[in-house]
């Protein structure tokens, strides 16, 4: 009997796959993408905005966060080391005296980690002061 085979060998199993179509597909996808990408609308965020003081308050506690995490009142050009505490009995004191809502204002440098700054807020909105901000520089004012 006569085989049609090579002698002593067998058929190999083709193990390949064609991926032209796949290559077709996805250029269509990313032509559809960018398409379509200019008509798409960015998300909007919609910031609320404040009118400015007709005057300045007369009293504002100035809260200084340093690099180290450390804190101080600023009090003409001198910073007083505070801790959290003494920061909320001074600020107390200070609305207290004032008989209405001290202004708080928080400065730090750029270096302070923004979670120290969030603390010091959030430490403050705890114990019910009601008016903090923070301190900014216009650019271009040094």
């Amino acid at each position: 009997m006569s085989s049609l085979r090579p002698e002593g060998g067998r058929r190999k199993v083709m193990a390949e796959i064609n991926v032209v179509p796949y290559i077709d597909v996805m250029l269509v996808l990313v032509v559809i993408l960018m398409v379509s990408a200019p008509f798409a609308a960015p998300s909007v965020v919609n910031l609320p905005t404040v009118a400015k003081a007709s005057r300045a308050p007369d009293r504002v506690v100035s809260v200084v966060v340093q690099p180290d995490g450390s804190l101080g009142v600023k009090s003409g050009s001198k910073v007083l080391p505070q801790d959290m505490p003494g920061l909320i009995s001074y600020v107390k004191d200070a609305e207290a005296s004032a008989g209405k809502p001290v202004p708080v204002v928080i400065s730090a440098d750029k270096d302070v980690k923004y979670d120290q700054v969030v603390n010091v807020m959030k430490n403050l909105q705890r114990a019910n002061v009601e008016r903090v901000g923070l301190a900014l520089q216009v650019e271009g004012s040094r």
